[in-house]
């Protein structure tokens, strides 16, 4: 055991040694683990800002955070907190967060705890006060000449500068003695100069205020108007007398003058009596509103500024009130109503009345202020309650209707019904409350707006002309404030014998088509129908009856009448419905317009005709606007066709015309379209038109004077030469007593010559006649092409027509103009033969075309091409060449004749034997023979002298 212990001992003196050593180590090692990264610093901080002392260790895991403040531990609160490490401040106090911080952390795992240094605040604040008198110590011992000082009492950190005010100016240090170090004010020698309201205002770090409490300085002066008795403001009633009282006193008396609106009531004193008093006072007699306003009193001293005392003048008055209300309440509730005041002056007062009794402040009904109160509400409290308002200008009264609601109760509910159709029927719904109930009826649950339902005051729902759909569930519904009731009945319509529908009263059939009339009926029985004649005659055998339909397989002029449609059935009897039938021929357009377009300024016609028997009436609709045919640039021809006269731009568009008679209607459109006249590209052009048109007249004009003086020439070259042969046989004196000279023959009155001039004209007229009979076969037109549109009035060979025709099968129908050939003398037939062969010959693009002629019966046709675009140049064009053209051919033919007859004469001449010139010493005796064909006639034919 000796040698254990001391092993023991020696042992532990060994460790101890080495302990010792190495604690220091670890501990070193330790805290040299564990260090703060942020510590709280010393900082400024504003009273009642925030703020924040931060605190953060190296190592945060298992370490926990505390504050102390002045040795005291921090507790959390509302405006001083821990966030983290970190001690947050909402509002820095200067007295609370006065003083030291410091921040501790320690570890739970060895319990070991470390600390900061101390940090705080530099709060700077800035609290206001206020200006009190420092010096004499009360306002009583302030005398005039005396020194007064004024304390400014707001503090601060940092020490604020401060300024002094008097009445809203800022005061100088070099007019007045200021000590900003104890902030205050000294007036040496005050008077009632200094008069005033002073006030201080301070700054610093914190930011700026003002004192919180002024002072007033008022030293009197005996020799400033002091006031006695101030005016008090009026209300009084029109036309009534006002006085105000104005007194004040100085020494001497001061000088008292009124004022009213800023201007002397000396002033206005010949517009309205006012009387001011020795004592200041003022009398107004009579006030009108032109009186009311603001009045001054001035008093003035020896001294001082004048003293100025305000008071008010108003017309007493008060506003009419609402009318009379009602208010409907329930049982058992709470209930409260409010009187609205009128506007017044005085302020009105205002009361409750129940029966002629102020309403109590206390109690079941009662009045709070300007409400009627009720808690809880009963029956009896119906009634009329009034509200009342006064003042001195009079009373005014609103009247309040009080009912007190109950729930209805059923005096006749509404039962299953059966109505009939046609009459009125009736469905009640009975019952009574307080105040009368409210009935509303629905129909399938929806409400009902039918204008055939009337309902009374009672509850009763009446249907006037009860319908077959009428046969619904009905409920009805009566309530009030306090509840409601609900009943529900059926309706069963019993429906009478009827048309399903009437037939039309006047209806109309085609003529040579098949038609119908229908008559349908039904009732609480299938009725029978049957048609019948309503003169009593028999309905035709070929007009069948089915059903209830009168089928007519042809319709005819003879079915034309009144007919009578016959339901009835055992229950209900019988009904009777009739019709007038009109037997029509129905419109029918033969002609219809067709698309057009036109220059802007000119005229067009649209072409529309109908046919139908009533002979139908047309009218014209542009778009959707019917035309006012006869008052504008649109007329009606009486055919049915529109005219529009100078059109523009805005015609264009779609026009519809519309045929109509009794019967039926038709319509059919075209489009019109206007466009601008073409541009003239130069002056030159339009210059040299009309020369070219004189060149071309006065070309054809020249030509037919030619042909007339060459005819003359030849006639005149003629008989002359006639009347030198004459000569020479006189002197030769062959046989005076022969009737023809040179063997010329007479033959019924007429010498050989002349029948043979009259066969070689006839010759010559056939040969004209073969070639226009050969130009006119290919120009026939067959008439069975042409049909015609209407009359468009008479010319000078007869009537002119608008027809459209077709060539051949394959060419579609045009509109054409047909001049027809009536007239029976023999002159006119030729011109018209004349004037088909001119136009035959012409080809112009201004000029209307020949299409053709139609000579296969009596009368003849000449259709030419139509358009409705004509212009003065176009006529002028058309007038001289047809002057010009017939006088050619005419002139042709006279001269062609003339050179045929002397060509013949010249041949006989030199071809005869026996012929030889005038003069001759060996010329024979004529021969007499009537076969001769060189006889010369003497006298010319009478056309040939004409």
């Amino acid at each position: 055991e000796g040698g254990v212990r001391g092993c023991s001992i020696f042992r532990l003196s060994f460790l101890m040694p080495v302990l010792c050593f190495l604690l220091p180590i670890v501990i070193l090692v330790q805290a040299a683990s564990f260090s703060f990264t942020k510590e709280p610093k010393s900082q400024d901080a504003l009273h009642g800002r925030s703020a924040m002392l931060r605190c953060e260790v190296n190592d945060p895991q298992g370490v926990i955070y505390s504050w102390k403040h002045n040795g005291e531990k921090v507790t959390d609160s509302e405006r001083r907190f821990l966030e983290g490490g970190n001690l947050k401040f909402t509002a820095i106090d200067r007295t609370l967060d006065s003083g030291n911080f410091q921040c501790f952390a320690s570890k739970n795992s060895t319990g070991e705890e470390y600390h900061t240094g101390e940090t705080s605040f530099n709060i700077k604040w800035l609290e206001s006060g206020m200006v009190s008198l420092k010096s004499p110590e009360s306002e009583a011992e302030i005398q005039s000449s005396s020194q007064v000082v004024l304390q400014c009492n707001i503090d601060g950190h940092p020490r604020p500068t401060n300024r002094w005010h008097k009445d809203g100016a800022l005061l100088s240090e070099k007019s007045y003695k200021i000590n900003n170090k104890d902030r205050t004010l000294t007036l040496p020698n005050a008077s009632p100069d200094d008069n005033g309201v002073y006030y201080c205002c301070v700054k610093n770090a914190a930011g700026h205020a003002c004192s919180n409490d002024n002072f007033t300085l008022n030293i009197i002066d005996k020799s400033f108007p002091q006031p006695v008795v101030k005016p008090d403001d009026l209300v009084v009633m029109r036309n009534e007398e006002a006085l105000f009282h104005c007194q004040f006193t100085a020494e001497p008396l001061p000088t008292v003058e009124w004022y009213h609106e800023n201007e002397p009531v000396a002033n206005k004193s010949r517009y309205y009596t006012l009387i001011q008093f020795v004592n200041g006072s003022l009398l107004i007699t009579q006030v009108k509103q032109r009186n009311t306003g603001l009045y001054k009193c001035v008093a003035q001293g020896p001294c001082g500024p004048p003293v100025s005392l305000e008071a008010s003048l108003r017309i007493a008055e008060i506003e009419e009130m609402m009318p009379k209300q009602s208010r409907v309440f329930t049982a058992d509730s709470l209930e409260r109503v409010t009187c609205r005041a009128p506007h017044g002056h005085p302020e009105p007062e205002v009361w409750w009345e129940y029966a002629g009794q102020r309403v109590p402040a206390e109690g079941r009904v009662r009045q709070d202020g300007l409400d009627l109160i009720f808690w809880p509400t009963r029956g009896e409290d119906s009634g009329t309650y009034t509200c009342f308002a006064q003042n001195k200008a009079g009373q005014r009264k609103q009247e309040l209707t009080v009912t007190v609601a109950t729930k209805p109760e059923w005096i006749q509910k509404p039962a299953d019904s059966q109505l009939e159709e046609g009459r009125a029927g009736y469905l009640h719904c009975h019952t009574r409350a307080t105040p009368e109930p409210e009935v509303t009826w629905y129909r399938n649950m929806q409400p009902i707006s039918d204008v055939r339902f009337k309902l009374f005051s009672n509850g009763t729902l009446c249907i006037n002309n009860v319908e077959v759909y009428d046969g619904h569930l009905y409920s009805c519904e009566s309530k009030t404030e306090a509840g409601k009731l609900n009943a529900q009945a059926r309706v069963y319509v019993l429906e009478r014998l009827k048309f399903t529908p009437t037939p039309q009263a006047y209806q109309c059939l085609e003529l040579n088509k098949e038609g119908h009339l229908q008559c349908s009926a039904k009732g609480r029985q299938t009725p029978t129908i049957r048609w019948l004649r309503t003169d009593g005659s028999d309905i035709p055998a070929w007009v069948e009856q089915k059903g209830g339909t009168l089928h007519f397989s042809t319709v005819t002029w003879a079915d034309a009448g009144n007919y009578t449609c016959l339901a009835s059935n055992s229950q209900q009897g019988e009904i009777r419905a009739v019709v007038q039938l009109t037997v029509a021929v129905y419109v029918a357009f033969k002609l219809k317009p067709e698309n057009m377009t036109v220059y802007q300024g000119h005229t067009t016609v649209l072409h529309c005709q109908a046919t139908g028997d009533p002979l139908p009436f047309i009218q014209w609709k542009k778009k959707d606007k019917f035309l006012e045919a006869d008052k504008s640039r649109f007329q009606k021809m009486p055919n049915g066709s529109l005219v529009v006269h100078d059109v523009s731009t805005e015609d264009t568009g779609s026009y519809t015309c519309i045929a109509g008679n009794s019967c039926n209607i038709a319509h059919t459109s075209t489009e019109l379209y206007v466009v601008e006249k073409p541009v003239q590209h130069s002056l030159a052009d339009d210059e040299k038109t009309p020369y070219k048109m004189i060149q071309t007249i006065g070309l054809s004009v020249g030509a037919a004077v030619a042909y007339i003086i060459i005819v003359l020439g030849l006639m005149f070259y003629c008989k002359q030469r006639r009347n030198a042969k004459r000569v020479h046989k006189g002197q030769d004196g062959d046989e005076q007593e022969l009737e023809c000279l040179n063997g010329d023959v007479q033959q019924n009155g007429h010498t050989t010559a002349e029948i043979q001039e009259e066969v070689a004209l006839t010759n010559m007229a056939a040969s004209g006649i073969n070639k226009r009979h050969s130009s006119h076969d290919k120009l026939h037109f067959p008439r069975n092409n042409l049909h015609t549109i209407t009359t468009l009035g008479k010319g000078e060979f007869g009537e002119v027509l608008l027809a459209k025709a077709k060539a051949t099968e394959d060419e579609e129908e045009t509109v054409v103009l047909v001049k027809s050939l009536q007239a029976r003398d023999e002159q006119m037939q030729l011109d018209f033969r004349r004037e088909c062969d001119m136009f035959a010959k012409l080809s112009h693009a201004n000029l209307a075309r020949l299409m053709g002629i139609c000579r296969e019966v009596e009368p003849h046709y000449m259709i030419m091409e139509y358009t409705d675009m004509v212009t003065s140049a176009h006529c002028i064009i058309y007038v001289c060449v047809s002057i010009c053209l017939s006088v050619s051919v005419r002139l042709s033919f006279y001269l062609s004749v003339c050179l045929s007859i002397c060509l013949q004469r010249s041949r006989r001449r030199w071809r005869s034997p026996t012929w030889q010139p005038a003069g001759s010493t060996n010329a024979t005796a004529v021969t007499t023979s009537s076969t001769s064909p060189e006889t010369t006639c003497t006298p010319s034919p009478p056309w040939v002298q004409q």
